[in-house]
């Protein structure tokens, strides 16, 4: 098996082995949306931080990933992050090659000052599950999706249910930081500083809420926009929830699923056909409900690499 860098020549071969992975997906989870072209990789082969493996002549599999940041993923590394687009290998030995691309990828990553490693990976490839838990990988995300059908669970009629008009949605601040601090408590440490929760909610001006009211109170809301964190999510049916909170009080009492429910009736009346959600796996509460009620298609997974490896120019 020979390595090399992914260059422009390699995109056409690229594109077919991450469409074919994507429709192996598909026959686990047929709900997901059916393309016929996936998003150009042009800009990989500028960022110059992708490899390909070819055996003989023959592609069998390629991974790059975005440009780097830094202060990735709520800590104060440099990261960066492989789409489920951006990597593909034959169904053939995949374990095996996906081994060999990420060691010639990661020593590419890490001359480039990245120390926290994530990739989207196939929630039903047990190959390249196995291959990069080997390699030193954990689970961290989950996107899921369902049809855009009710839960079985009847609306709870002690609560009241609406959609919250743009200049109302202020009025959810209090959840968004009590959210916030659950995910910064044990096993989540997810700490959020006041301009990334402010950052965040300016970026999803464009969103929809939901809500549910005890009396005057509001006591869980439910948000989703158009696309979130991979090509899938951007199908024009789909609406992705971006952010839920329930407050612990009310857990258990079927708030939350009348909320959902209510805002599946309100989306399907707007032609919405799909619904996903992306959340922490290390988040106890969330990855509970929501594998309840939807079917996972992705596992986010993350490596962080020991900064004594990163070269002094980026520390």
């Amino acid at each position: 098996m020979i390595i090399t860098d992914f260059t422009q020549e390699h995109i056409e071969e690229a594109l077919k082995i991450a469409k074919e992975n994507y429709e192996e997906e598909r026959n686990f989870v047929p709900i997901l949306p059916a393309f016929d072209v996936l998003p150009d990789l042009a800009e990989f082969v500028e960022n110059d931080l992708g490899v390909s493996a070819f055996e003989g002549n023959k592609m069998v599999g390629f991974l790059c990933c975005y440009r780097p940041w830094d202060n990735a993923f709520t800590t104060y590394a440099r990261g960066t992050f492989s789409p489920i687009h951006a990597h593909g290998a034959i169904y053939e030995n995949r374990g095996k090659i996906y081994k060999r691309l990420y060691q010639s990828a990661a020593k590419k990553w890490v001359n480039s000052g990245i120390s926290s490693h994530s990739i989207g990976l196939y929630a039903h490839d047990t190959q390249a599950i196995n291959a990069f838990f080997t390699y030193g990988f954990g689970l961290r995300c989950v996107d899921a999706i369902r049809p855009m059908e009710k839960l079985q669970e009847k609306i709870n009629s002690d609560f009241a249910y609406c959609e919250l008009k743009k200049a109302d949605i202020k009025e959810i601040t209090t959840l968004h930081r009590e959210l916030s601090a659950h995910m910064a408590e044990s096993p989540c440490f997810m700490k959020t500083i006041s301009q990334d929760l402010e950052l965040t909610q300016e970026e999803n001006q464009n969103s929809r809420v939901f809500i549910a009211k005890h009396n005057t109170s509001i006591i869980a809301f439910l948000e989703v926009t158009d696309n979130a964190e991979n090509f899938a999510t951007s199908y024009p049916d789909m609406q992705n929830i971006c952010g839920a909170f329930c407050l612990p009080e009310y857990r258990g009492s079927g708030a939350i699923q009348s909320l959902l429910n209510f805002m599946i009736a309100a989306l399907g009346n707007d032609g919405y056909t799909r619904l996903g959600v992306d959340f922490e796996s290390f988040n106890p509460t969330a990855y509970g409900f929501w594998l309840k009620h939807f079917t996972a298609y992705t596992n986010g997974v993350v490596r962080r690499i020991d900064e004594k490896a990163i070269p002094d120019m980026f520390i």
